[in-house]
């Protein structure tokens, strides 16, 4: 069965919260995507070139792990992948956002 085409991103991304309903898979995907930001900012500060070749083991062994054993689904990274990696982002923005209004409150 042919998996079903996007035309935009704002059509795709309620999926990919339909593929991200379990906590503890969200949870992963977040914590995944503060560690690349750690080695973003390492590796600028440091100059050790060599580290971001971490960043995809990082991104996407977290978010796998949370698909495989957590949300029992296939990641939507394996036919979606360009807007599957802005959505992870636009999802840990989105926790941000919901974090920093519950702190100020």
């Amino acid at each position: 069965m042919e998996p079903k085409r996007y035309s935009s991103f704002t059509e795709f991304y309620p999926f990919y919260l339909s593929q991200h309903q379990n906590p503890i898979c969200r949870r992963l995907h977040y914590i995944g995507s503060g560690i690349i930001l750690v080695i973003i900012v390492n590796t600028l500060i440091n100059q050790h070139w060599w580290q971001l070749l971490w960043l995809p083991v990082v991104g996407y062994g977290f978010a796998w792990l949370g698909h495989f054993l957590f949300e029992k689904n296939r990641p939507a990274t394996f036919t979606y992948p360009l807007y599957s990696l802005w959505a992870d982002w636009v999802m840990f923005g989105q926790m941000i956002m919901r974090l920093w209004r519950k702190s100020i409150r």
